[in-house]
């Protein structure tokens, strides 16, 4: 399981959210396994002037937050960060103007579909430990 909200400045982010959210669900995938259907991603769109950043970012400056079960391995973790990285460049995006951060907590801290997490049957893995490219 994973969530995702994207933060940005509304000009800057809805004109490629749909290539955005393709891009972020891949990562996702290729990273976590997670299959196509589980795409959990909420964009909140804000104003220039309701966000605060340093001056080495753009107005493309995003931020990642990432909530999923804990579970999988640093290295997964990592290749999900860099996957991300590299892919969101396609659409414009510098480095510098993309965070993330991946927030883990364990499955009975979360509800779903009427019960505890630590009590779903799940089609995916959620221990995914690293695996060659």
């Amino acid at each position: 399981m994973a969530q995702v909200k994207i933060y940005g400045i509304y000009e800057s982010l809805k004109p490629c959210q749909k290539q955005f959210s393709e891009i972020l669900h891949s990562c996702l995938m290729d990273a976590l396994q997670l299959p196509e259907e589980k795409r959990f991603q909420r964009f909140i769109f804000m104003n220039k002037d309701d966000i605060y950043f340093p001056n080495d970012r753009s107005e493309r400056y995003t931020i990642i937050e990432i909530s999923m079960f804990e579970g999988r391995s640093a290295e997964v973790k990592k290749k999900l960060i860099r996957l991300i990285f590299k892919r969101v460049q396609v659409l414009g995006f510098d480095v510098n103007d993309i965070e993330v951060t991946i927030f883990e907590t364990p499955r009975s801290h979360w509800g779903i579909r009427g019960l505890p997490g630590d009590e779903l049957s799940l089609n995916y893995k959620v221990d995914v430990e690293n695996q060659a490219d």
